[in-house]
């Protein structure tokens, strides 16, 4: 009995359980698409389109390019620290995946006259437009590009080096432009400068929302924004200590704005530096206080050297 009934207390010899496997390629290509939107366009060609052939397939499908981020979301070294990746081939390369239906497109650092240029060969119906630390866009491909975005809606120029030329171009190419953020670094006791604020009430009348981060622009020049784009919803104008609210322009804030941020509001939710500057510097495009275009374009030369080899993002199994 006392065998037996050891025998019974006994667990069972474990069978051998097979290993689950999962077959990548199985997924559905409609599930596959929301993986990939999610992912964003760097994270699909440099990783992404590589797991097998079905996932490069779903990859090319024109829908997934209608909007292309390539914002770097790390370090913008990260990428370029490697011989692996020419960023402005993988931005051409996303851009001729949307097949003419590019609607949305963002750019840090690395954008290039070329590269605007390449954007407005390959569609007419953008709508939105970012620019982040683009040292190497110049005034003049800008301009040209903006009289090819009839429908742009929304521009962001941030910490970029652009003259107010550009801002009229825009305005007067662009009559349906509704969201403009033109940001730069804070000054601490600048002078007060108005001719931008002027440049987008006289050229921007349909403005609903508008960032003007760290601006030089003064009472004068909130008042003829005020004036020019009666459609105003959203303004920031946080580190635009030039500003003084008080008394009725306050009041005209406060009653036609419904999302106002002031010159001093915290500054928690603003995605770049806010540490501000001496006046005695010249940041007037939003660079840092070192020479920050210089070091970054010797950065950039010294890595997109053309001795690399990148990998060849127009044969669809090469990155098998």
């Amino acid at each position: 009995m006392a065998e037996a009934a050891a025998a019974v207390d006994q667990d069972p010899a474990p069978e051998a359980v097979e290993e689950e496997t999962r077959d990548w390629a199985e997924m559905s290509p409609d599930l596959l698409s929301v993986v990939f939107e999610k992912v964003g366009a760097l994270g699909v060609l440099c990783a992404a389109q590589a797991v097998c052939p079905a996932w490069r397939r779903v990859s090319l499908q024109p829908h997934l390019w209608r909007s292309v981020d390539m914002r770097n979301p790390w370090q913008p070294w990260d990428l370029m620290d490697s011989d692996e990746f020419d960023l402005e081939r993988m931005a051409r390369n996303a851009i001729d995946r949307a097949d003419g239906n590019l609607v949305e497109i963002s750019f840090e650092y690395f954008a290039t006259d070329d590269l605007i240029k390449y954007v407005s060969e390959r569609t007419n119906i953008l709508k939105c437009l970012r620019l982040v630390s683009c040292y190497q866009v110049m005034d003049e491909a800008l301009i040209e590009a903006a009289q090819k975005f009839p429908l742009l809606e929304e521009l962001e120029i941030s910490h970029c080096s652009f003259s107010t030329e550009v801002l009229e171009a825009i305005g007067r190419s662009c009559p349906q432009l509704k969201c403009l953020r033109l940001n730069c670094r804070g000054y601490l006791c600048a002078p007060k400068c108005d001719e931008t604020a002027i440049i987008i009430a006289k050229h921007m009348p349909g403005l609903r929302r508008l960032q003007l981060f760290g601006n030089l622009l003064s009472n004068d020049g909130l008042h003829a924004i005020l004036d020019g784009c009666p459609q105003l919803e959203s303004l920031d104008i946080r580190q635009c200590f030039n500003v003084c609210l008080e008394g009725s322009l306050r009041k005209t804030c406060l009653d036609r704005i419904k999302n106002l941020k002031l010159p001093s509001d915290p500054t928690d939710d603003y995605e770049f530096c806010t540490e501000l500057c001496s006046y005695g510097l010249d940041l007037s495009d939003g660079s840092d206080a070192y020479d920050y275009e210089s070091d970054f374009s010797e950065m950039y030369d010294s890595y997109f050297d053309d001795s690399f080899e990148y990998y060849d993002f127009e044969d669809p199994y090469l990155l098998l």
